[in-house]
C-alpha cells in the first residue's frame, strides 16, 4: 500500500494497531464493569460484591452476627470482606488485562494504559 514511502508504511501499521488496542481497551473496561467478584470474611458470614474494576456493589451479612455487644467484630468482618473483594477484583483485572496484552509482544508485567 505505501511501499514507496519507506518507514511510513510501518508507521501506518503501528497507528492502526494502536487504534485497535484502544478499541479493545474500551471494550475491556466495559467487561470489567460487568465481571463480579465476591470477597468473604468470617467463614462466609459477611460477603462483599465488587466489579473487577474494584467498585463495591453490595454486601450480604448473615443476620446471626447482629449482636449489639459484638459491634466491633461485625465492623471488622465487613471491612475484611470488602478488602477481600477488592483484592480479588485487582487479581481478576490483571488476568483480563493479560489476556488482552499477551498477543501484543509487550514485556511481561507491562501495565496498560501506558
Amino acid at each position: 500500500m505505501l511501499k514507496g514511502l519507506g518507514g511510513l508504511g510501518d508507521m501506518a501499521a503501528m497507528m492502526k494497531a494502536a487504534q485497535d488496542l484502544q478499541g479493545k481497551m474500551a471494550s475491556l473496561q466495559d467487561d470489567l464493569g460487568r465481571i463480579v467478584v465476591i470477597g468473604e470474611s468470617g467463614g462466609g458470614l459477611v460477603k462483599a460484591r465488587a466489579t473487577a474494576k474494584g467498585d463495591l456493589t453490595g454486601l450480604d451479612i448473615d443476620p446471626s452476627i447482629f449482636v449489639a455487644s459484638e459491634k466491633e467484630i461485625v465492623e471488622d468482618l465487613i471491612l475484611a470482606a470488602i478488602k477481600d473483594a477488592q483484592a480479588k477484583a485487582a487479581v481478576r483485572n490483571g488476568q483480563e488485562m493479560s489476556k488482552l496484552t499477551e498477543g501484543l509482544g509487550l514485556p511481561p508485567g507491562m501495565k496498560l494504559p501506558f
